[in-house]
């Protein structure tokens, strides 16, 4: 159940940086983010209001958790911002591609230091799937080349 819900979320995450992106371009990248997060919390508050039992988080909670720990929402500002500039730049499946990797990356950085321990078939693992997705983006980065030089070509002979 939860490998399907992470799946769905992936998806979902896509969907949202297209569409945040999508609104940048009309207001800005900046009053985009805002709106995001605007919005994000309009819907929190509605989840809130259907059930209560969801939030239970006192102040006291709070002066339990470590400072940094406080900062996701400064972060997630911080991704949107990046999203709303590069999914006008680059073709979504690019982006997708590009932040997974990244995602890999610091994923293992972090297991090393939080865990002290990444096994070599997750080193591997990581490996060959950053490799594939690099693949992946060099052969369709070619075949667009030559399609381009192929049209510049026949444009050239027409003249």
């Amino acid at each position: 159940m939860y490998l399907l819900i992470a799946f769905i979320s992936g998806g979902l995450t896509i969907l949202s940086m297209i569409v945040n992106s999508k609104l940048a371009k009309y207001i800005g990248i900046i009053e985009g983010t805002m709106v995001n997060y605007i919005v994000g919390l309009f819907f929190s508050f509605l989840i809130i209001l259907v059930n209560k039992d969801i939030f239970n988080i006192s102040i006291s909670m709070l002066n339990n958790v470590p400072f940094w720990c406080l900062f996701g929402g400064a972060v997630g500002v911080i991704v949107v911002s990046i999203s709303n500039i590069i999914m006008p730049k680059i073709p979504t499946i690019y982006t997708t591609l590009l932040i997974f990797s990244g995602q890999i990356l610091f994923g293992l950085v972090i297991d090393f230091f939080l865990i002290k321990n990444v096994g070599i078939g997750k080193i591997i693992g990581s490996i060959l799937v950053i490799v594939g997705l690099t693949y992946s983006i060099l052969i369709d980065y070619k075949k667009n080349k030559i399609k381009i030089e192929q049209a510049s070509k026949q444009y050239n002979l027409s003249k």
